[in-house]
C-alpha cells in the first residue's frame, strides 16, 4: 500500500491544491483532490488484466473549479434537489440558493463540491486511507449550523474503495451527503454507457414531477422500464415511452433499496461485458440514484481530448431520498446537535 502527495493547481481565490494518490498491492490506484474532495482518477483492471481510467474527470484543476458536472465530488450540504430551495425547521424556513431553476441542487453553486478539504490524516499500511475534513459554517449556503464534516477515503487490497462519512452540528440542521463519480467500465470514454449491464437491489423508485421533484408517492418497478432486480442494459428500455423518462430525459431517479433496516448490504451493481470489469456497491443508504449521463452535451473537453458526449457515464450516487426535508412521509435527514451522522458506502471493483 502506498500514499502519495502532489501539488494539483491553484484555484481562482489561490488556494493551493494537491492530489493524494493512494494505491494497493494489485496496483489499483485512487487519485483524490482536497478541492471538493474529488475522486479524479480510478484505475483498475480489464479481464485481460490491463489497467484503464474508469470515471470521467479532467487533466487539470482549472475544469472542476468551472463546469457544473460534479465530476468525482463530495456532495453536500444536501445531495439531489430541495423543491424551490426551501424547507422548514421547528418553524423557521431556510431559503437556499436556486441553482437548478426553481430548485436547490447538490448542496448550492458553492457547496461541498467547490471547497478546500483539509487533510487530517493520510497513512498506509494494510490499506490506504485519507481523512478530510470541513467546517461548513452556520449559514453557508443557507444551511443553518456550524456543521463539522469528516470524509474517509479508504482503498482495500480486494479493489475496494470504502467512503466513511462523519458529521456533527450545534444546530438542528439537514444532511444528505453523497459522492458524485462518473463511471465508464469499458474505459473508451468515447464510448456510451447504455450496454453496461445494471442491478439494483429496489422494488420502488421516487417519481419525480415536472420539476425533477418528488411527487410524495413511490412507485413499484414492476412491468416498468425501472426494474433492474436482474442485469439489465442501461440502452435496453431507457427510450421507452415512459413519463418517468420523458420527464429525466433518462435515468435520473431514486431507487427505493430494499433491506433498508440491514444496515451495510449490496445496494448495486454495473458490469461491462466487453471489459469484463464488475462494480459493485455497498450501502447503509436507504435509496440510490442512477444518473445516466443525459445532460453531458459533448461541451466538456476528456482526458483524450475528446469530449465527454451524452451518455458516456453513469452515476451510482448513495443517498437519502430528494427533497426529503419537504416529504413528511420520507425517512428523516434531520441532523439534531449531540447527534452524529455516520454513512458509508463501498465500492468494489472485480472482473468476470
Amino acid at each position: 500500500m502506498s500514499i502519495e502527495k502532489n501539488e494539483y493547481g491553484t484555484t481562482p481565490a489561490g488556494q493551493k491544491v494537491a492530489v493524494y494518490s493512494l494505491k494497493n498491492q494489485k496496483g489499483m490506484e485512487v487519485n483524490i483532490l482536497t478541492y471538493g474532495g474529488i475522486i479524479s482518477s480510478i484505475k483498475v483492471p480489464n479481464k485481460a488484466g490491463v489497467f484503464e481510467e474508469v470515471v470521467l474527470g479532467f487533466n487539470n484543476l482549472e475544469p472542476y473549479t468551472k463546469n457544473n458536472a460534479y465530476f468525482g465530488a463530495l456532495i453536500g450540504r444536501f445531495g439531489n434537489r430541495i423543491a424551490k430551495g426551501k424547507f422548514t425547521l421547528d418553524g423557521t424556513e431556510y431559503s437556499l440558493a436556486i441553482n437548478n431553476s426553481p430548485n436547490a441542487l447538490h448542496g448550492g453553486p458553492e457547496g461541498f463540491h467547490r471547497v478546500i478539504w483539509t487533510v487530517e490524516d493520510a497513512k498506509s499500511d494494510d490499506v490506504a486511507t485519507l481523512k478530510l475534513k470541513y467546517l461548513s459554517k452556520d449559514g453557508e449556503e443557507g444551511f443553518p449550523g456550524n456543521l463539522t464534516v469528516f470524509v474517509t477515503y479508504t482503498l482495500k487490497n480486494d479493489n475496494s474503495l470504502e467512503v466513511f462519512y462523519e458529521a456533527t452540528t450545534d444546530k438542528k440542521t439537514v444532511l444528505n451527503l453523497t459522492q458524485h463519480s462518473y463511471f465508464n467500465l469499458s474505459g473508451d470514454f468515447t464510448k456510451p454507457i447504455l450496454d453496461h449491464e445494471i442491478t439494483i437491489d429496489a422494488g420502488k423508485i421516487v417519481p419525480i414531477d415536472a420539476d425533477l421533484i418528488p411527487t410524495g408517492k413511490l412507485l413499484d418497478v414492476l412491468n416498468t422500464p425501472f426494474d433492474f432486480r436482474k442485469p439489465k442494459t442501461i440502452g435496453k428500455q431507457i427510450e421507452d415511452t415512459n413519463e418517468q423518462l420523458e420527464k429525466g430525459q433518462g435515468y435520473d431517479h431514486c431507487w427505493v433499496l430494499n433491506h433498508q433496516d440491514k444496515g451495510s448490504r449490496f445496494a448495486a451493481s454495473a458490469y461491462d461485458p466487453k471489459s469484463g470489469r464488475l462494480l459493485e456497491v455497498f450501502t447503509d443508504q436507504p435509496g440510490v440514484q442512477l444518473y445516466t449521463g443525459n445532460f453531458l452535451d459533448g461541451t466538456l473537453l476528456s482526458r483524450n481530448g475528446g469530449t465527454y458526449a451524452r451518455r458516456t457515464g453513469f452515476c451510482l450516487e448513495t443517498q437519502h431520498y430528494p427533497d426529503s426535508p419537504n416529504q413528511k412521509d420520507f425517512p428523516t435527514t434531520v441532523l439534531n446537535p449531540g447527534e452524529i451522522y455516520k454513512t458509508k458506502t463501498t465500492f468494489k471493483f472485480s472482473v468476470k
